[in-house]
């Protein structure tokens, strides 16, 4: 089989040729059908995981179909279609797994990222991690679900979003785009912040009332004048200051989610998170259960990312590209 190989960090993919692997107890082998190609690779590539391993296939936007099944494992079946996510597997005894929330074990591992993803032909998955694709989502279309989608939306379920809240979208990404359209169909009135005016028709066809351009006024102020602030901020830009400069404009007993943001620390004055009841969370991406959560709503919404395919062999000049910055618009989904 073909696969990107991350050797080392700052360094390039290499596309090699490699043996396909065998499934052992309690795991799949998966033909991968399509991986989207997200951010968390520009950060594993830089070095910013302490967890991560080198060499290592990227990829955890991975939907593929089930080809073998290893000793032990009887679902899902040989022929199913699964989505990989973010999530590789965990302990399985503590009580968070015991809980049913995997994701925050702190013995977890990351597809991807310690150990081989979805930038292959074929890789491993853990069956109690693989989830079933509902038949009316397109499989290339429905990866960037795995990361983008699941992160959104269990993101802001968790920070009580409900009909008639107002939600404020930091970023018009990848991740940005996805948890303003799940915000819409959970009843949310929806804003989105911007760095300029470009955005504003996009952000209208995502079902947003409110779309405010950084570069053009204060989002802190503009989010205040929208009745009074926004219930829940979501940064979803890969920058930590676009969530601090936002933070002003949360309403009383409002939150401030996390999803994307830099290596600087973030800077948040104790008054106004005392004064207004406020809060701030992360949210990273999420257990088992929650990818089924997200793949059902949005099977039931149809909500699917934009996607655009790229062959195995462009992957290397597209992550390049997205780590300088200079990639084309678009959540890129590698068809290998």
């Amino acid at each position: 089989m073909r696969a990107a190989v991350l050797h080392a960090p700052n360094t390039p993919l290499a596309v090699e040729e490699r043996p396909v692997p065998e499934p052992g107890p309690g795991e799949l082998l998966i033909r991968v059908v399509a991986c989207g190609m997200c951010f968390s690779e520009v950060n594993h590539l830089r070095g910013h995981y302490p967890f991560g391993a080198f060499p290592v296939v990227p990829g955890h936007e991975v939907s593929g179909v089930v080809e073998a099944l290893g000793p032990g494992v009887d679902f899902p079946a040989a022929g199913t279609r699964v989505g990989v996510p973010f999530l590789y597997d965990s302990c399985g005894h503590c009580d968070h797994c015991v809980r049913g929330d995997q994701i925050l074990c702190p013995d977890k591992r990351a597809t991807g990222v310690g150990v081989d993803g979805g930038y292959a032909n074929y890789m491993i998955a853990k069956a109690g991690y693989a989830t079933p694709i509902p038949e009316s989502l397109d499989p290339v279309a429905a990866a960037p679900l795995m990361c983008a989608g699941i992160t959104g939306f269990n993101g802001l379920r968790h920070a009580g979003v409900r009909p008639g809240s107002k939600v404020a979208v930091l970023g018009t990404g990848g991740v940005g785009t996805m948890t303003a359209r799940f915000a819409v169909a959970m009843g949310a009135r929806v804003a989105v912040v911007s760095r300029n005016g470009r955005g504003a028709d996009h952000a209208k066809a995502l079902g947003a009332e409110l779309f405010v351009a950084t570069g053009e006024q204060d989002p802190a102020a503009a989010l205040r004048g929208w009745d009074g602030g926004a219930d829940v901020v979501v940064n979803t830009a890969p920058s930590t200051a676009a969530a601090e400069a936002a933070m002003g404009g949360i309403a009383p007993d409002g939150t401030l989610l996390m999803l994307g943001f830099d290596p600087s620390p973030l800077r948040v004055s104790p008054m106004h998170l005392v004064v207004n009841r406020a809060r701030v969370m992360g949210m990273p991406s999420g257990s088992p259960h929650d990818l089924r959560d997200t793949l059902a709503f949005a099977a039931a919404h149809g909500i699917l990312p934009e996607v655009e395919p790229v062959s195995l062999d462009e992957a290397p000049a597209v992550l390049a590209a997205m780590a300088d910055g200079t990639a084309p618009g678009g959540r890129h989904v590698i068809t290998p």
